[in-house]
């Protein structure tokens, strides 16, 4: 008895090995070319597009397209994106397609702020996600443009299984115009599991895959575009879409040891990630750092540079309207320097230390990487802002439309037509300069961007984590009244340290934070998409 005992044991104890090695390759599978995407059929979408001969950049198109449908919530050609692409030959553009500030607004809008009050139509710009793929397609893609649209189109027809990421938000939009888009036949909400179908979306983007990004601005889809929106009070024109335009420009860019990092200006608001990782790697951080008594030093020292970052996204604002001197000035190592100065070991401080006055926190967007045989690479992030934008939709097109004007809340009194908004989008490229090594990043969730991003690249480039467990390590959020928000399963004795050194901690019942990555180190590339909202990578 005792020796079948034994054997049993002896066969479980192999079969969790098996299990485990398994699951290893599986988690960390190299891949030649791969597409990290919010779920798993959209990263398969986007790796059939590059098994067909298509680049990176068709296949972040076609990516998105399809998060539009799997993740309505988070994206859709209702609202903007930015994209930051590294050719072949190692150039990097950024192409910026967010949204603007249409010719008329409601008197006083910013006076609504904060978020709050910032549902509605009122609060959208113009979109210009569409116009931003014709001109990253017109550059860098090599397949049809229609065919980038073909699988959304099946996916929106056929319908998806809603998830329960879906099912989490649909609370905000009970009241509100686009819950018609989650109602069953009885109008009932739909719950996990249920199927969701766009049927008008399909329309639509078949439209824009046959004419062109002209028919969303100034064909058909625009006229019903137009009429739905109006009908809900609000203030676009034909003017406004058709004076869309997207902005082709060069990288901002770091070093970081090892690597250049390159970035998109303002408005993005890479430049706020970019000022952190300056400070902390002044205190030359290695596996160690997180390990014993060091790890609340390490956190401490990040809580409190993160504090001193949130005073300068006063400091993002579109360059074509606004001076943005200063906020270049943040990226510089010399300012890094003089703020760890700053940082007292054993100590926090009121917010006129740091300079800061809170500011709104958001939630939304999305983000792909993509990295091909040819070695481009595209880290896009977009948004239609808030979960499910301004919660209307246009009944005639399918289209959920953004409130991305909610991010000029706290930020200024004051806006200009064609304005783009401040963001926290920070899609990112990391080369390095002595190997072909290259890091392919970005996040979605809003304010929370800013954390995944910082957290997930100290614990690659300098904490001896792997990418999976850099991106997977619970994270301690400083929201925009610097007050302290720990992701469950944080770890307990550093939470407590930090709680013991003054610092205002607050509990919030979502982390939004999501970050999607690819790694290509010594030759071998690596992928992780964020299981915060069940994402999976797909390459070959």
């Amino acid at each position: 008895m005792a020796k079948w005992k034994k054997i049993s044991i002896f066969l479980i104890l192999s079969l969790l090995i098996c299990i485990c090695i398994v699951v290893s390759l599986v988690v960390r599978r190299p891949y030649r070319t791969v597409v990290a995407a919010d779920s798993k059929i959209c990263s398969e979408v986007g790796r059939d597009i590059l098994k067909e001969g298509g680049s990176a950049a068709d296949a972040a198109i076609a990516a998105l397209l399809c998060t539009s449908v799997v993740n309505p919530h988070s994206t859709g050609i209702g609202g903007g994106s930015i994209f930051t692409i590294m050719s072949q030959n190692g150039t990097v553009k950024v192409i910026n397609s967010r949204e603007t500030v249409p010719k008329t607004i409601k008197e006083d809008l910013l006076s609504d702020c904060p978020c709050s009050q910032t549902g509605g139509i009122n609060w959208m710009g113009v979109p210009g996600e569409i116009r931003g793929y014709e001109r990253v397609h017109r550059l860098y893609g090599r397949l049809p443009w229609s065919r980038l649209f073909q699988p959304t189109i099946r996916l929106a027809r056929e319908g998806v299984k809603m998830s329960k990421i879906v099912v989490r938000y649909l609370d905000g939009i009970k009241n509100r115009g686009a819950r018609q888009l989650f109602e069953d036949e009885q109008g009932r909400m739909l719950k996990e599991g249920d199927t969701m179908k766009f049927e008008k979306l399909a329309d639509t983007l078949e439209e824009i895959a046959e004419n062109g990004a002209d028919e969303f601005y100034t064909g058909e889809t625009a006229k019903k575009l137009l009429c739905d929106m109006q009908q809900a009070g609000g203030s676009i024109t034909l003017e406004d879409l058709r004076s869309v335009e997207v902005s082709e420009v060069e990288p901002w860019k770091v070093s970081l040891g090892d690597y250049t990092m390159y970035f998109p200006p303002p408005p993005s608001g890479a430049a706020v990630v970019s000022f952190i990782l300056n400070v902390m790697e002044g205190y030359n951080l290695n596996p160690a750092s997180l390990e014993g008594k060091e790890r609340v030093l390490t956190y401490h020292r990040f809580v409190e540079a993160y504090k001193f970052a949130n005073a300068q996204r006063k400091l993002i604002k579109d360059p074509r309207f606004n001076n943005v001197t200063k906020a270049y000035a943040v990226t510089r190592k010399e300012f890094a320097d003089r703020i760890r100065k700053k940082i007292t070991d054993d100590q926090t401080h009121d917010a006129q230390y740091y300079s800061v006055t809170p500011e709104v926190d958001t939630q939304g967007t999305s983000h792909v990487s993509v990295l091909d045989e040819d070695g481009m690479a595209v880290s896009v992030t977009s948004s239609i802002n808030y979960m499910f934008g301004c919660a209307e939709y246009s009944p005639q097109t399918g289209v959920i439309l953004n409130n991305q004007l909610a991010d000029f809340c706290d930020r200024t009194n004051q806006t200009y037509t064609g304005e783009r908004p401040p963001s926290s989008m920070a899609p990112m490229i990391l080369r390095s300069t002595k190997t072909d090594d290259i890091i392919v990043i970005g996040a979605s969730g809003g304010t929370m961007i800013t954390t995944g991003m910082t957290m997930a690249l100290m614990n690659y480039l300098w904490c001896g984590k792997s990418l999976n467990d850099s991106i997977a390590e619970p994270v301690v959020f400083v929201d925009g009244s610097n007050s302290l928000k720990f992701e469950p399963k944080f770890d307990k004795e550093v939470k407590e340290a930090l709680k013991k050194l003054k610092n205002t901690v607050k509990y919030t019942k979502r982390f939004y934070n999501v970050v999607n990555a690819i790694s290509k180190h010594n030759g071998t590339i690596y992928a992780y998409s964020d299981a915060r909202k069940l994402g999976v990578a797909a390459g070959y």
